[in-house]
């Protein structure tokens, strides 16, 4: 099978032996002819000295007194106490939890949930008591691992009975994934739903662009799809995260132990503050390239074949062509510009919300009824990485397929028909990721 496909081909492949023949199957619009390959490559290097230095961008202008190398050094920059880190975090700088096997990557490294059910079984957010009871930290789902100081330290109480570890996730490429339109998100949701006869519903939701006031969104980053632009992403993780307070979220999470004043982010000779830098950082990386060799080979092109046969790529989408190069976005934000419009890329996610039966019952900017579903794994990568799913605690690719369900529930009868030939060719496929 040719890498490159249109997205209506892709799905129809995809559900071809599931669907009735008395079914018509819909079609989105192809790729533009003017769309082009977009460029890969893990080639943003770690370096102690000179960040950013031996790196290569996708082409993506930086703005004026900024450049791709600077960019990378923001998202790599270790903070301190002195600098705003805390009260509460997870990690110091960004790549600490995306850093493999270049900068940017989706690291094997996890952050810790919690909450409870309340009326109706619908999620509710925590209150966590820190300082000996004296301090609180409410209406929050994160649950930090580290402090600055003894007595803002988090505990979860017993109370909180839903528990779930997050892997973190992959950013190289998401320029891309933010330049993908709105409708063609939908489109995905509505074939789904046609062709599977409602059995496989990929639910879009709109969440807030917190640079725009008032407007929102289709979101695609995080596992809940909570946000849709990627300043708002570096917003939330630089204040939950790293707990910095910025412009978009200017209050700390706590005061207990902190001695800086809100918000601590401030833009700099540039007049860029560090989550612009890292939002044009994330813009401007490569998408996560194949293995070239391995994925050319005569066993992973008919492991590709069987992963569309089974109906894997209903949801792992192996196409998507971003929005034309001019497209207004992210609330009227951000025009997409020439390195990242018209671009087709392959994810193998459809960015959309499923039950697949892992589900964490966390709510996060959606409706209650997406307390038990996550977001589609992207795959591309996926040979990078030996914790998979959400909550990481699959090690095997073979063990990560077993236990999708529900939505899911034929594509993982069929894989379990497969000859032992057909499943290594399988595995293979998708170990060229």
């Amino acid at each position: 099978m040719n890498h490159v496909k249109g997205l209506s081909i892709l799905i129809c492949l995809a559900v071809a032996a599931m669907v009735p023949a008395s079914v018509t199957i819909l079609r989105s619009d192809s790729p533009s002819p003017a769309a082009t390959e977009a460029p890969t490559g893990f080639k943003t290097p770690t370096y102690s000295e000179d960040s950013g230095s031996h790196s290569v961008n996708n082409g993506l202008s930086a703005p004026a007194g900024d450049s791709f190398a600077r960019d990378q050094a923001a998202f790599e920059e270790a903070d301190g106490i002195d600098s705003g880190l805390g009260p509460v975090f997870n990690a110091r700088s960004c790549s600490d939890c995306h850093q493999n096997p270049v900068t940017g990557g989706g690291s094997q490294v996890t952050e810790f949930r919690a909450g409870h059910s309340g009326r109706r079984d619908q999620f509710v957010n925590p209150t966590v008591e820190i300082a000996d009871g004296r301090a609180t930290i409410a209406n929050r789902s994160l649950i930090n691992d580290r402090a600055i100081c003894a007595k803002a330290q988090e505990l979860v109480p017993e109370s909180e009975d839903i528990r779930t570890l997050r892997l973190s996730v992959n950013t190289l490429g998401d320029g891309f994934v933010e330049a993908i339109d709105d409708n063609t998100l939908l489109n995905i949701a509505h074939q789904q739903a046609t062709l599977s006869g409602g059995r496989i519903a990929g639910e879009a939701i709109q969440v807030p662009v917190l640079e725009a006031p008032g407007q929102t969104r289709i979101g695609r980053f995080g596992w809940k799809d909570q946000h849709g632009s990627l300043l708002s992403f570096a917003s939330d993780a630089y204040l939950n995260e790293q707990g910095i307070s910025n412009r978009l979220n200017p209050t700390d999470t706590t005061a207990v132990c902190k001695t800086t004043t809100d918000p601590e982010d401030q833009p700099d000779d540039t007049g860029l503050a560090d989550i612009d830098h890292f939002a044009f950082f994330i813009r401007a990386t490569l998408a996560p390239p194949v293995d070239r060799r391995q994925f050319g080979s005569s066993s992973a092109q008919a492991g590709q074949k069987i992963f569309s046969d089974i109906g894997c790529a209903m949801c792992h989408v192996p196409s998507i062509t971003t929005a034309p190069t001019g497209t207004v976005i992210n609330g009227g934000t951000f025009t997409i510009p020439d390195a990242l419009g018209s671009k087709i890329i392959h994810p193998y996610s459809d960015f959309l919300l499923h039950d697949v039966g892992t589900g964490d019952g966390i709510v996060q900017n959606g409706p209650p009824d997406t307390a038990n579903k996550l977001r589609t794994a992207p795959l591309w990568g996926l040979r990078t990485r030996t914790h998979l799913m959400h909550d990481g605690l699959s090690v095997t690719v073979e063990n990560a397929i077993l236990r999708h369900d529900k939505e899911a529930s034929q594509a993982v009868r069929a894989f379990r028909r497969l000859s032992d030939r057909q499943e290594n060719q399988l595995l293979t496929f998708l170990n060229s990721l």
